[in-house]
């Protein structure tokens, strides 16, 4: 609490640009669940994430990196030029969901989720994995193997993981927008609070 304290009052005594720019990242690379797709990205999880962090008094600023019908290839393609350009303190990956959706083979998925959170970590950043189910209609055996990797790579690799980011949401259909997998605006804060418990201790050096 001291430490947060004494980061609090030192960038308070900042100028505003260089306080901003010297404040420590959290880089969310997720993919329509978290860039806010059909809704006002203000309401979205990661919008509420950085509200949450200044209300909390951490110092951080968020960055949403996250972009619609992302898979884990474009992640990788995209991800060195983040870590360059925003040296994230943390780095949340949220992808998987879209390569699930076309039915890919769970060892390309795998290797690439591994390979994100290999350079996440080289580049100093703290790692936070989240994982999604799939619908029902895509059977039982290819949903509980794709869920199966993400807890795969989150045990090989040693980083916490947020098993399904739509816990008691895609559940309820009065939380899901019209095509059935992407949450509503109200449903963002739930969203948010599956994250947080195993977001927040990632916040702390």
């Amino acid at each position: 609490m001291r430490h947060r304290l004494l980061i609090l009052i030192a960038t308070l005594c900042l100028p505003l640009g260089t306080a901003l720019a010297e404040a420590p990242v959290v880089l969310v690379l997720g993919d329509s669940l978290s860039a806010g797709y059909g809704i006002d990205t203000e309401r979205g999880w990661v919008a509420r994430l950085a509200e949450r962090i200044e209300r909390t008094g951490w110092p951080h600023r968020v960055v949403n990196a996250s972009v619609s019908g992302e898979t884990t290839v474009g992640g990788l393609t995209r991800l060195p030029a983040l870590l360059e350009r925003h040296r994230p303190a943390v780095l949340v990956i949220q992808l998987g969901a879209n390569d699930g959706l076309r039915g890919w083979d769970f060892a390309v998925m795998r290797e690439n989720l591994t390979r994100l959170v290999i350079q996440g970590r080289e580049a100093g950043a703290r790692v936070l994995l989240i994982g999604v189910r799939l619908p029902p209609n895509y059977g039982a055996s290819y949903t509980d193997g794709f869920q199966a990797v993400f807890m795969e790579v989150a045990a090989e690799q040693g980083v916490p993981l947020v098993p399904t980011l739509l816990k008691g949401v895609a559940e309820d259909w009065s939380l899901m927008q019209a095509d059935g997998l992407h949450p509503t605006a109200e449903a963002q804060e739930r969203l948010l609070d599956n994250v947080w418990p195993t977001l927040q201790p990632l916040l702390a050096d």
